[in-house]
This record gives C-alpha cells, sequence and structure tokens, in this order.
C-alpha cells in the first residue's frame, strides 16, 4: 500500500463524509437562521424555541434522504473493501 493509495481513499472518505452530512446540515443551517430571524423580530428569547423547529428539520431529512445516504455509505464500503486485495500486494 503506497502513500498515493492511502491519500486517496481519505480524500473520498472526507468527499463522502461531506456528501453525506451536506442535506442535514444545510437544511437545520436555513431552519436555525429563520428562527433566529424569528426571534429577533418577535424578540422572543427562548431556548426551546430554536431547538425543537431544527430537531424536527432534522428528523424530516433524515426522513427524506436516509435511504440515498444509506445507498451510498453501502456504495462507499463496498468499493472499499473490494479494493482491500489490490492494496494489499
Amino acid at each position: 500500500m503506497n502513500s498515493q493509495l492511502v491519500l486517496t481513499m481519505g480524500q473520498e472518505a472526507l468527499w463522502m463524509l461531506l456528501m453525506i452530512s451536506a442535506p442535514v446540515l444545510g437544511v437545520v443551517l436555513v431552519v436555525g437562521l429563520l428562527v433566529s430571524i424569528f426571534q429577533a423580530v418577535t424578540q422572543i428569547n427562548e431556548a426551546t424555541l430554536a431547538f425543537v423547529p431544527k430537531l424536527i428539520a432534522a428528523i424530516a431529512v433524515f426522513t427524506l434522504a436516509g435511504p440515498w445516504m444509506l445507498g451510498m455509505l453501502v456504495e462507499y464500503i463496498r468499493r472499499t473493501i473490494e479494493a482491500i486485495p489490490a492494496s494489499v500486494m
């Protein structure tokens, strides 16, 4: 196993992490921003008002994009496991 292969595998792992986490983080970011704007406009300073909508949004994204995320992860793990014999030699 040479250093180029290790760097390529690490790069693919980081790219996969970004691809899988981006939908959830993006939606939670937008919901958090909207709730913060709402709190600033109405001057309501309640911590649960910021937490509950983000939690519901994250659950909704996991429900909708969960199968896609799982499929991407399974495909990546399958490719990684299949590459083990070629990288040992």
